[in-house]
């Protein structure tokens, strides 16, 4: 299952359909472009609270997932602790397969 999550986030990457990096997210989820944020699960609480209230604020689900190296490698580079999806469709099917993961 981890990998279909990882797998549907680079095909996100590939489609330029998701932004990584604290500045690019949180600039996605305020202009109302971002449908889904991803957290790694290893980033820091406070980045963690950060992202929560920001996704609050803005009406964004906001998931926890991975780790900034599995997330940064899905994504091409090497380490992120938050990327943003920027297409409903990705966002949807790749927040179902978390959820299902976490319901299992």
């Amino acid at each position: 299952m981890a990998d279909k999550i990882l797998s549907m986030i680079g095909l996100a990457v590939k489609a330029g359909k998701l932004c990584t990096g604290e500045f690019a997210v949180e600039s996605a989820v305020k202009k109302g472009r971002a449908f889904l944020v991803i957290v790694a699960g290893d980033a820091s609480q406070a980045s963690k609270k950060s992202y929560r209230d920001m996704g609050n604020f803005y009406s964004v689900p906001v998931v926890e997932y991975g780790t900034k190296e599995s997330l940064g490698h899905s994504c091409g580079k090497e380490y992120r602790a938050s990327a943003a999806v920027t297409d409903a469709g990705f966002a949807a099917q790749i927040k179902k397969l978390i959820e299902n993961k976490i319901d299992h």
